[in-house]
Order: C-alpha cells, then structure tokens, then sequence
C-alpha cells in the first residue's frame, strides 16, 4: 500500500494485512499514550496524522492543518513520521543519538524513521521524541 483512500483509521487499518495492522497498531498506541493534549488523531495525506487543528493554528501556508506526526504503511516498509521532532535541531539530536545508543537499525528518511517490523523501533524512545513538543511549542518552532 501506498497512498491509503481510507475515510478514517479504522478503515485504514483494516485494509492492512494483518502483521503490518498489528505493528501500525502497536505504533499508533505508542504514539497515543504519548501525544501532548491538543493535537487530533485523523486521516490525512493518506495516512494516520497527528495534527494541530485549523481551529488552534488556522494561518498555514497551504490552508491545511500543521502535521506533527503520522504513521504510514508503504509498499516495503512502515514509517513514522516526526515532523516536530525534525524541526528542532535539539530534538532531532537527542533523538537520533538515543536511537542509536538503543541499538536498533537507524533507517531514516528526511522526517520519518523506517521499520519492517515493530521490534525495530525503540517505542521508549519514540514516545519520548512524541511527547516532547506541546502545541504551542511545535506552533512556535513553525512561526520561526
């Protein structure tokens, strides 16, 4: 799968197959369990989206919400992306030497982190990458 048509994450989900839907599942639940308040969980881009809402930051550059984070399934491998995380050169390098000292397999893009299973992420460190930008932090880092 590429680019999902799904509706909604139920949807997109259940279009997975079924080693792939427990990986994005566990990944989601990570992400869940350490997203700030105030960012929303939908479908966008064809993939599951963490976002500030229009309503919290409506003067975007292309009229749509600020994507934080999302999490994708694509034809060789899933990826989370961490667009907050990537936008603070602080974060990113606490991030990136964590990953590494965690000893999983480092396979990164230019805001996402690659893996072809859940045993490849360190989820302790994700969550930290996830939780560390509220709102008006991620907002704040973006009007710069």
């Amino acid at each position: 799968m590429m680019k999902s048509k799904a509706n909604n994450i139920e949807q997109y989900l259940n279009e997975l197959p079924d080693d792939r839907k427990e990986a994005i599942s566990i990944v989601r639940q990570t992400i869940l369990e350490n997203l700030p308040d105030g960012y929303d969980e939908v479908m966008n881009w064809g993939m599951i989206t963490y976002e500030v809402p229009l309503e919290t930051y409506p003067n975007t550059y292309n009229g749509k919400p600020l994507m934080y984070a999302g999490l994708a399934s694509q034809k060789n491998h899933m990826s989370v992306y961490l667009t907050g995380c990537y936008m603070s050169p602080d974060i990113r390098d606490q991030f990136e030497k964590a990953y590494k000292i965690s000893g999983k397999r480092f396979d990164a893009g230019k805001s996402c982190i690659r893996f072809k299973k859940v045993d490849d992420l360190p989820l302790d460190i994700l969550g930290e990458a996830i939780s560390s930008l509220d709102v008006n932090g991620f907002i704040e880092i973006v009007e710069k």
